[in-house]
């Protein structure tokens, strides 16, 4: 009887080796979803930053036509990952990982100067909390969504060259206005880790805001003294918390 109990723990313990070394494998997977009125090309820098500790970094160019459509094109590439991922969110980003995020793939969620909206909400809803400084949103006559150039640097990229603040005021993704009325369903804060980066001199998301859906998310905060270009202006920043989020969820 000893030597049956003996030999079952040793084929038990065979069999479960594998499957702790697999659970403790490292999260190396990043993928990042850009927020409005920006594209994927300005997180370069932390692209570059994050490939260097070898992190497996992709930028999602969601459509921006409907959150459905968004959260297809983030799923589409969570997809084609080895393994699981952190889920990175900016401004309107921050809905679609909220939404995208429950996938079985994904880790965990970093939140960066984004929306945290919990079931039932939409964008509209949280920004008329607390309103923003910028004035400068417009929209197109089929009900897109764009920041007035004039305005463009100060109230999004204040702390961005301005030679790149240019560029960027022109070269904006227009969101569909749909997107920012459309609720989330189910939130994937409530079940998986999360973290947030807090823009201090953030103009387009109001800080105050932030730590409002933060503390209600129970992410773990990190403030920065950035705009809401952050991404841009501060890539480390950005880079360390996503790198210590994939460190935590690796544990």
């Amino acid at each position: 009887m000893r030597k049956t109990r003996i030999l079952a723990a040793t084929l038990l313990a065979l069999v479960a080796a594998p499957l702790g070394q697999a659970l403790a494998d490292p999260v190396k997977n990043v993928v990042i979803v850009h927020g409005a009125l920006a594209d994927g090309s300005g997180w370069r820098q932390v692209f570059d930053l994050l490939t260097a500790k070898g992190f497996n970094v992709t930028i999602v160019q969601p459509p921006m036509t409907s959150l459905g459509d968004d959260v297809a094109a983030t799923k589409r590439i969570l997809d084609l990952q080895d393994g699981p991922s952190v889920l990175v969110g900016h401004s309107y980003g921050g809905m679609v990982v909220t939404e995208a995020g429950t996938a079985d793939n994904v880790a965990g969620l970093v939140y960066v100067a984004a929306f945290q909206p919990d079931q039932g909400e939409t964008l509209l809803d949280l920004a008329a909390r607390t309103p923003p400084a910028t004035k400068g949103i417009a929209a197109t006559k089929d009900e897109y969504l764009y920041l007035d150039p004039k305005v463009y640097a100060a109230d999004f990229a204040a702390d961005v060259p301005e030679g790149e603040a240019r560029f960027m005021a022109h070269s904006q993704v227009f969101p569909a206005k749909a997107a920012f009325e459309t609720k989330i369903t189910a939130p994937a804060w409530k079940d998986k880790k999360s973290w947030a980066l807090i823009a201090t001199d953030d103009r387009a998301i109001h800080p105050d805001l932030m730590r409002t859906m933060a503390k209600r998310a129970g992410s773990e905060p990190v403030e920065v003294k950035a705009s809401h270009a952050v991404f841009m202006s501060q890539p480390t920043a950005v880079a360390d918390l996503i790198e210590k989020a994939a460190g935590a969820l690796s544990d």
